[in-house]
């Protein structure tokens, strides 16, 4: 079902389906650009939302049209407005206050992130991908880490999220060329989980969220805190933050009716507690 808070002429539409939330990038005529302001705000708002939410358990973002995102908007930066525009100071502050903040949200975000890769993901676009914890792609799909090609640098955390991703030496290749990879070289590269025809997207997109959703919410939570927090934190450091969690774990309703469902060869019934 369709959220009624969202409608066609929002920037992101939202649709929720057996604990599985589907965010669609909805500026499809400027190829679903995420540097404008009401994007930007709808990303971070809907992560606050469903932090809260522990009905929510997995959701999908994916583009409107033939394109997942373009990135930052070039018609607005060679007309130097919005973000970018004003003095050094002001582009600034325009990038800490505006397309960073879709970083540090989608970082903190609790339920795990699935991009559905429809079309081109070029520059933030594709750096919007890779804050996602998995990644499924279209074959119509490519990508490229291209802000040198304009002469500017990856200014939302791409540098970052590329070399964590692919490894140094082809995030150097990506982001020092600008050259585009397509949907086959994204998966031998690791870039993406899998790739399948454009019309089964949504549904692998979806089949694998539901995977996701199917186990006790709050372990799964649990669970992508301590893989995004492996990524800065030393072995000593994980190990008790997964002692704490785990403790936790073990204390849950849910982690009682996982074991019973274990033992009766059942599917587990979840409800967050």
């Amino acid at each position: 079902m369709t959220d009624a808070r969202d409608t066609d002429a929002a920037p992101l539409l939202v649709e929720a389906a057996d604990h599985v939330e589907t965010w669609t990038l909805n500026l499809p005529d400027s190829r679903n650009p995420i540097s404008e302001p009401g994007i930007i705000d709808a990303l971070v708002d809907n992560v606050a939302r469903v932090n809260r939410d522990h009905g929510v358990r997995a959701v999908v973002l994916t583009g409107a049209g033939p394109a997942f995102s373009a990135g930052g908007n070039v018609k607005d930066m060679a007309e130097r407005r919005g973000m970018f525009g004003g003095s050094p100071y002001e582009l600034r502050e325009g990038y800490r206050n505006g397309i960073q903040r879709i970083p540090l949200a989608l970082a903190d975000c609790q339920v795990p992130l699935i991009a559905a890769v429809n079309g081109p993901a070029v520059g933030a676009g594709c750096d919007l991908s890779l804050m996602c914890d998995l990644r499924v792609a279209s074959t119509r799909a490519w990508f490229a880490e291209s802000f040198v090609g304009l002469g500017i640098i990856p200014g939302d955390g791409g540098a970052w999220l590329l070399t964590r991703t692919i490894g140094r030496a082809r995030a150097a290749e990506m982001a020092l060329t600008g050259d585009r990879i397509d949907a086959a070289t994204a998966l031998e590269w690791g870039l993406v989980n899998r790739v399948v025809e454009p019309g089964e997207l949504m549904e692998a997109a979806r089949e694998l969220a539901g995977r996701v959703a199917k186990n006790p919410p709050h372990a799964v939570r649990m669970a992508k805190t301590l893989l995004r927090e492996s990524q800065h934190q030393s072995l000593p450091a994980l190990l008790e933050m997964s002692a704490a969690m785990q403790a936790l774990a073990h204390h849950a309703e849910d982690h009682r009716e996982a074991l019973a469902a274990f033992a009766e060869k059942r599917r587990g019934e979840y409800r967050g507690r």
